[in-house]
């Protein structure tokens, strides 16, 4: 895959992120509002909801997304084989890209395990 390290990829973007926060402020203070907001446990758990994210980030082709999605289900307690699922639930739904980004966040999460 492209992307050498997902757990730098995902420092860079948080990175970025945060220097668009200072110069958009409210905009930032809005989407981090809302990235609470559907990422907290409710009818779904979180983790149920960084799996859907993560899916989604994949049928989008968006490597910043699979890094942060890889890394925010691991942190939500989910695994392995449910991270393995998701993907699968993605290429269902995305075809052959998804079948590249698929395995581009299979490579993210083997990325985040060997960090820790």
């Amino acid at each position: 895959m492209a992307v050498e390290s997902y757990p730098k990829l995902f420092e860079n973007v948080k990175k970025s992120m945060g220097e668009y926060g200072k110069a958009n402020p409210e905009i930032m203070e809005g989407f981090q509002k809302l990235h609470k907001a559907a990422a907290t446990d409710s009818a779904l758990s979180a983790k149920v909801k960084e799996l859907i994210a993560l899916a989604i980030g994949i049928t989008v082709r968006c490597d910043g997304c699979i890094a942060f999605h890889v890394h925010d289900a691991l942190e939500a307690g989910a695994s392995k084989d449910e991270i393995v699922d998701a993907i699968g639930v993605a290429i269902m739904m995305g075809g052959g890209p998804s079948v590249v980004y698929g395995s581009a966040a299979l490579e993210a999460l083997t990325h985040f395990q060997k960090e820790k």
